[in-house]
């Protein structure tokens, strides 16, 4: 018996359905008593009264960068202001009063988050103009007070569990004198007050290493808040991803908290009709201005004297979201909403001024008055415990990331060896020596580089979580550095340099005396603490990794260039001379060499080597081989050892300080996206959505038949860890032509249902997914391309959107990409401006998309945007999980209506649900119910649904959501254990039964489907010669939009010519010079490791975008490399250039024009092998941090096999050396460089004889192998150069197909 849902509706409104009557006619006191919670064992807090007085916030939009430079030039010429200002919130004013819960009510963009985030003083910047007043207890101060606020996106550590999250928080968060016990008493309490019981030890998880479910891990983020036991609590959409019941419980449990004395402010997109009833206050926003703000109870008499009385069995919230809302689906449409909106804002503003004038002015006397209680000053922990807490979860965290810490111990391993290997035993010879001088700058400074280039990424990702603690006045920046290497100096800090200096040390062949060793390993570890306490700086003034990066790798090229090695110090120019003394790398550097040539020996010429002449060091034919001559030659002092670790201990005591006075006094701004407006709307007049008709349309239904999944984890070493069980047996029909809902508590197992079915899921070394049963398409079983092809996938995350694009370029290019090749470029277009339309998008289409760092549209706004993304294609199948979330009442049944129009048009559409409005179950055509841990407990018709519970005995009332009542149904009170104990057997029982009753419910599809017929509904990629075009125009928008990244970009390249050139020019032909001339040619070696983080600034990212559309059938392999390829060479030509002007006119090369190119072209194919090598490693492993650990690794020793850092290289490695292109850029700059050059010396240089040791470039050559065939090196280079990128494109290719193969074999062979 199908029941009839629908009762009556709202003026040119969508009509209500029955739902529980208001529940404002409950009384309070009942409800409150229904819906208690656990009582949490926290101390009593001091209440706070919020008073908000014509709050208005602007913002400047204007273009900032080389672009607003531009911009404002213009506008000057033209004698207008340059600044344009946009309103966010207009007039808003607000009483919220100590122990009271309110609500922000209105659509998505009505600036919801803005005045949460203004009212928390999170909301701050050049670019923003605030006016009004905000007082807390009388006072403008908020930071006197205890509060606390939940984000939208979850700021949590991916590798610690929810109970270690919690007791973490706790800790940090928690007041004294609350002992330890009080605190772990809170944590379980606050664990099953969130429902989190069964979660408790999940670890949080990842993109890469999935854990906790959305909805869970939301909760988890509330949790933390909620342990500063905040006297004001602030949240942003936090029943985000969950279901309707667990909202309904976390909204009891902030009513619960208020009624305490706290004060919690919330936005809240789509409450159930019971969650109406708990809230104290309501401010309901339409486009940042108020239509309504004051007690909720006086809410709905409010409207109802303005003509708007609420239907009966309508939601109270869904009904004002819905009068709140402008509908931009069609001209029509939007007049008269917009005409209803302006009227409401008036009312709402005579209204507003009559409240001034009748009991403002007593309010506001009242909140002036000094408090009973003075507010406690917003506490911070001692920070004695602040360093325990942050070191045990750090240490935790550490160990936790295998990659990461293999990363650290694979490379001070790995590079030991290898340039142990290369250093291998080395002789007493002049060849020797100069190896010695080479081995011993690998330990001082190349090793240090690597470290500086791991600890950056790293800390680029860590530094979001401190941002976060710090501003919410948690963490200090004292504790968090200290921290950090308390936590890793017994895990990386002391091991790597260890393993590095006992592997290196003996077998490059020093000394083996213990003193010296334990010298060298001392500087060794200093030079660490160095590079690691210098990446803390530049992440403290760069928070993004090209930025950061940039300013290491200048802070590196003058600490080496400074250090003695590559020019003579005393030969390096006196206007940058004194700059030695400020690097680091030369004291350490100097050290390590005084340690091996004059020290630990009672004679006044140091060391001395193996001479072939007799005589020994009294022989002046045997001055090169003592160690005084080596050390006066490299411009150190003698006596050079202790001063110099005095001085580097100096350096990480500085630099450490230098990071800690940044990041306390440096505060991290968020930019504001500008909206890019266009002259004109291309989307009006084209509402609605043309389609092909029936007729063409082929339908494909999906029978899953007994579809399970499981998870076999496995540790470190490869053995089995864990079997978890995801998806017990399911089997369902879902149809085309209906909607088909998958619906379930948090931890049911739908995402990862839609992700099965959509072949997402992927096995890795440590995660295996094992399914059994079947999925048919018709009847069938589709092969993995069928399954790409003809399904479209919408994921919860929006991170396949790219920022620095606008909504309607978004759409644009996604449509030129999706949509097939024979309709042309004006046609794709209108159909992404239809869609757009459709799906409510006008008001945002012309700002940018946003960021972390770059605010642009709303979550809500990205949210329909990856779905129109979607349904641009008509797609067959369209899976969405979650597609209501972060969505507004009003959106969430738009975006309903638009997919059961789709579903109509024969398509078969598939989503998840969370909190489905009461208006929308009537459009549910199939549902499938998931209990925790996968039981499906019903899977057939919507319209049976009540009928199949009520004959298990379970009745729906008649005025009751049945979503809600079905969810409720279905979830495990995990509050009370006598009610958790009760739910379960519940649940058992229901899953038990469907159990036995599925059989004679699931239908099969009668339509039977042959391969062959399966694989003609194939949609193809978008060809390359299509593809190309408009990706390399997608890439160069985008690329504009980012001035930091192009800055950093030209300026990695550009930025070392220019210290290159300070530090060499001009070249001279004095016997120092010989030194400064071959170090000269050496650092064009350093174009390798520009080009590997000029590719690790942007790859990963674009890569993540590209693996999303490459799932979705869009474009091949082929079209995203080449596109990479083509945006990366114009600038690596140019910037090759500028070095060339800078290395060769400027510092003195032989100034002709074949020395220019041959200097531009070599820039030119090291940059471009740095890249193809991070290509390569960075296409390797999804894990960035051990990707750059490996790629610096191969990089350094392509450098140290160059053939001037090492002379005798072993046979074996020479072979490899081939491989590298910095051998075959030695091999033709050299030549060029130095063949008809001639040398002079003094007379202390001259040798017994009268002649100078080096007098000809050709003994140069000779001396270090490099007299070799200049053009046939440089041909090798080119030849080399495109060879990297080839492999880094099969590398790419064989990633995305062939490795997939033995995943599709699995899966088939599975089903």
């Amino acid at each position: 018996m199908e029941k009839d849902y629908e009762l009556g509706g709202m003026p040119a409104l969508a009509p209500g359905v029955r739902v529980p009557p208001p529940p404002t006619s409950v009384p309070r006191s009942v409800q409150d008593s229904e819906f208690a919670g656990n009582d949490i064992s926290f101390r009593e807090i001091d209440p706070v009264d919020i008073q908000i007085r014509n709050l208005s916030v602007e913002v400047d939009v204007s273009p900032t960068g080389l672009t607003g430079l531009a911009g404002s030039m213009r506008t000057r010429k033209r004698g207008s202001n340059d600044a344009k200002w946009k309103t966010i919130l207009d007039d808003v004013s607000a009483d919220l009063p100590k122990g009271s819960l309110t609500a922000i009510l209105g659509g998505s963009g009505s600036g919801k988050t803005s005045f949460l985030n203004v009212t928390s003083h999170r909301m701050s910047g050049s670019r923003l103009k605030t006016s009004g007043t905000i007082l807390y207890n009388g006072g403008p101060e908020l930071s006197s007070i205890r509060s606390a606020y939940v984000m939208q996106q979850d700021v949590l550590l991916p590798t610690l569990t929810v109970r270690e999250t919690l007791q973490y928080a706790a800790d940090l968060r928690l007041p004294p004198p609350t002992t330890e016990q009080e605190r772990r008493r809170v944590v379980e309490e606050v664990i099953l007050e969130l429902g989190l019981k069964d979660c408790a030890g999940t670890r949080i998880g990842s993109n890469v290493h999935k854990g906790c479910s959305g909805g869970e891990k939301r909760r988890t983020s509330l949790g933390v808040q909620l342990l500063a036991n905040p006297s004001v609590l602030f949240l942003d959409e936090v029943t985000t991803g969950l279901d309707s019941s667990s909202a309904h419980q976390l909204v009891r449990t902030m009513k619960t908290l208020a009624t305490k004395g706290r004060t919690i402010l919330t936005t809240i997109h789509q409450p159930r009709s019971e969650i109406w009833g708990l809230f104290d206050h309501i401010v309901l926003l339409s486009r940042g201005s108020p239509i309504y703000s004051g007690p909720a109870d006086e809410c709905l008499p409010y409207f109802e004297s303005l003509g708007y009385d609420l239907p009966p069995f309508c939601n109270p919230a869904e009904y004002l979201i819905d009068l709140a809302a402008v509908d931009t689906r069609s001209p029509e449409l939007e007049e008269t909403s917009l005409d209803r909106v302006e009227g409401l804002k008036r009312s709402w503003r005579i209204r507003s001024a009559q409240l001034v004038t009748e009991d403002m002015e007593e309010k506001h006397a009242a909140l002036n008055c000094p408090s009973a209680t003075k507010p406690k000053k917003n506490y911070q922990s001692p920070v004695g415990r602040q360093i325990r807490v942050l070191t045990a979860r750090t240490f935790k965290v550490t160990y936790r990331d295998p990659m990461g810490m293999a990363g650290s111990l694979f490379e001070a391993i790995s590079m030991a060896i290898i340039t142990g290997w290369i250093y291998l035993a080395l002789d007493g010879s002049l060849a020797g020596i100069r190896s010695r001088e080479g081995a011993l700058y690998t330990a001082a400074a190349l090793q240090g580089y690597l470290i500086l280039l791991f600890e950056t990424y790293r800390l680029t990702v860590d530094i979001e979580l401190f941002d976060r603690e710090r501003t919410e006045n948690i963490v200090g920046v004292p504790a968090f550095l200290i921290s950090r290497r308390l936590a890793r100096v017994f895990v990386e800090d002391i091991p790597v340099p260890l393993l590095f200096s006992v592997i290196f040390y003996f077998m490059a062949g020093f000394r083996p005396l213990a003193s010296q060793f334990f010298t060298f390993f001392a500087i060794t570890l200093l030079s660490q603490y160095i590079a690691i306490t210098f990446a803390t700086t530049c992440v403290a003034i760069s928070r993004d990794f090209a930025g950061a990066t940039l300013i290491a790798n200048m802070g590196y090229t003058l600490q080496s260039l400074g250090c003695g090695y590559f020019v003579q110090s005393n030969e390096i120019p006196v206007y940058v001379r004194w700059l030695k003394w400020t690097a680091y790398v030369f004291y350490a550097f100097g050290a390590l060499c005084a340690n091996e040539f004059v020290g630990h020996t009672s004679s006044p010429e140091g060391q001395f080597y193996d001479c072939p002449f007799p005589g020994g060091a009294t022989n002046l034919a045997c001055k090169e081989y003592t160690g005084a001559y080596v050390m006066k030659s490299l411009g150190f002092p003698a006596n050079w050892i202790v001063r110099p670790i005095i001085t580097l201990l100096a350096f990480a005591i500085a630099f450490y300080l230098g990071a800690a006075l940044v990041l306390q006094y440096w505060k991290v701004e968020m930019c504001i996206a500008k909206a890019r407006k266009s002259d004109t709307d291309y989307s009006a007049g084209k509402e609605m959505i043309t389609t092909r008709s029936l007729v063409e349309a082929r339908t494909i239904g999906i029978t899953l038949d007994k579809y399970t999944l499981n998870i076999i984890k496995r540790n470190a070493i490869g053995r089995k860890a864990a079997n978890l069980s995801i998806l017990q047996p399911v089997s369902a029909s879902l149809e085309p032509g209906l909607l088909n809902v998958i619906m379930g508590p948090s931890g049911s197992g739908k995402t990862s249902l839609l992700n099965l079915m959509a072949h997402r899921l992927h096995s890795s070394l440590s995660t295996k997914y094992e399914t059994s049963g079947r999925m048919l398409y018709n009847g069938a079983v589709p092969t993995e391309s069928v399954i790409r092809s003809i399904c479209c996938y919408v994921c919860q995350d929006d991170d396949a959107l790219l920022p620095s694009l606008t909504v309607r370029e978004t759409l644009r290019f996604a449509a030129g990409l999706r949509l097939p090749s024979w309709m042309s470029t004006e046609e794709k277009h209108r159909r992404a401006d239809s869609v757009l339309l459709k799906m409510g998008l006008r008001d945002c289409a012309d700002n940018l998309v946003g960021s972390e760092l770059l605010k642009g549209i709303s979550g809500g706004e990205k949210r329909r945007v990856t779905i129109a993304i979607q349904i641009l294609t008509d797609p067959k199948i369209l899976l969405l999980d979650e597609p209501t979330s972060g969505l507004d009442a009003f959106t969430a049944a738009s975006i309903i209506e638009v997919l059961r129009g789709l579903a109509e048009e024969s398509r078969t559409v598939v989503l998840t649900i969370h909190q489905p409005r009461s208006d929308l179950f009537k459009h549910f055509g199939n549902v499938l119910l998931l209990a925790r841990g996968g039981s499906p407990v019903y899977a057939g018709n919507g319209n049976c649904m009540l009928k199949y519970f009520e004959g298990l005995g379970f009745a729906c009332p008649q005025n009751v959501n049945p979503a809600d009542f079905a969810l409720d149904l279905i979830t495990i009170d995990l509050q009370h254990e006598a009610k958790e104990t009760e739910s379960r057997e519940k649940v058992q029982g229901l899953a038990e039964s469907w159990n036995r009753e599925q059989p004679a419910l699931v239908r099969s599809t009668s339509k039977i489907a042959t391969p062959a017929e399966l694989g003609s509904m194939k949609r193809e990629m978008a060809p390359l010669h299509i593809a190309l075009p408009i990706l390399l125009h997608r890439g160069i928008i985008n690329f504009q939009r980012q001035p930091q990244l192009i800055t950093a970009r030209i300026m990695q390249v550009v930025g070392l010519a220019i210290i290159l050139t300070l530090f060499f020019a001009p070249l001279k032909n004095n016997y120092y010079s010989v030194q400064s001339r071959l170090g000269y040619i050496q650092e064009f070696a350093a174009m390798y490791f520009v080009g590997m983080l000029q590719n690790v600034a942007v790859y990963p990212n674009e890569k993540e975008v590209f693996y999303r559309e490459h799932d979705d059938g869009a474009y091949s392999v082929e079209a995203f490399f080449l596109q990479y390829t083509s945006l990366e060479v114009p600038f690596e030509i140019v910037t090759s250039l500028i070095f060339a002007v800078l290395t060769v006119l400027a510092a003195g090369l032989p100034r002709t024009v074949q020395m220019f190119f041959v200097a531009a072209f070599n820039c030119f194919c090291i940059v471009s092998c740095g890249e193809s090598v991070g290509i390569m490693f960075n296409t390797l492993f999804r894990h960035t941090g051990f990707a750059v650990n490996v790629t610096s690794v191969v990089l350094s020793v392509a450098t140290l096999m160059g053939g001037v850092m090492s002379l005798n290289i072993p046979s074996f490695l020479g072979a490899f050396n081939h491989l590298s292109p910095i051998v075959w850029s030695l091999g033709n700059l050299a030549p060029y460089s130095l063949r008809d050059q001639q040398f002079t010396c003094n007379d202390y240089q001259r040798l017994a004889n009268g002649e100078c040791p080096i007098s000809t470039g050709l003994q140069v050559l000779q001396l270090y192998n490099l007299d070799k065939n200049a053009g046939l090196n440089l041909l090798a280079l080119g030849i080399c150069t495109v060879i990297y990128r080839i492999v880094a494109y099969l590398l790419l290719r064989a990633k995305r197909t062939h490795w997939n193969l033995r995943e599709r074999f699995r899966t088939t062979k599975d089903t």
